[in-house]
């Protein structure tokens, strides 16, 4: 893994997503994992968008109120960037988020099969130091073949497909070879977009 050991400023990653962690990653920054214990189900947008941005900022809020408590953090805000960020999926003009269970999860993944389905991703970086903060957000569409039954079946078993927005994991190998067509980005399905995240980290110093 390569890490941007030059780089003149902390990171912090709001997120527990293994996913995010492993972009972040891949980006070349090193960086510290925080999680937002926020409810999540208690801030309600219906414009897709506009959830996934309010929800990064109650995570950013969140964690910032967090570091506030910790006293040996105050001499490293200065130089501090911390990034949240949110994805949910829309099909159909419905928002949908983590699967409640295994049947609400394979519901989800029959409806993709043959059709569409699109993911918004947003991003908001706080620049601990000045407090600046900026924010955005991503949509990538995506199409698929028919999935067949005993595939859905494979990702209900091993579960994964439970712990994230829509049930979608489109690197996952077992559905790979169903994607017909992604436009857009696979880092921003996976939940944060690379080249929007870089961006906002210039904008935010």
């Amino acid at each position: 893994m390569e890490t941007n050991t030059s780089s003149p400023f902390k990171v912090i990653l709001g997120s527990s997503s293994v996913a995010r962690q492993k972009i972040l990653a891949e980006m070349g920054y090193e960086f510290t994992v925080m999680s937002a214990d926020i409810d999540e189900k208690g801030i309600r947008k219906d414009n897709p968008e506009e959830l996934v941005m309010a929800l990064a900022e109650a995570k950013a809020d969140a964690i910032m109120s967090k570091l506030q408590t910790i006293d040996n953090q105050k001499k490293d805000i200065k130089w501090t960037l911390l990034i949240a960020s949110d994805t949910v999926v829309v099909y159909e003009g419905v928002i949908r988020e983590k699967p409640s269970n295994k049947e609400e999860a394979r519901q989800f993944i029959k409806g993709y099969s043959g059709g569409h389905a699109a993911t918004v991703s947003s991003v908001i970086v706080t620049n601990l130091s000045t407090g600046l903060r900026k924010g955005d957000w991503d949509r990538v569409e995506i199409y698929f073949h028919d999935i067949p039954d005993d595939i859905i079946d494979s990702l209900i078993e091993e579960g994964k497909v439970l712990n994230v927005a829509g049930g979608l994991i489109i690197e996952h190998p077992l559905i790979v070879p169903y994607v017909k067509q992604v436009v857009g980005t696979t880092d921003s399905v996976m939940g944060l977009p690379k080249a929007l995240t870089e961006k906002l980290m210039k904008e935010a110093f």
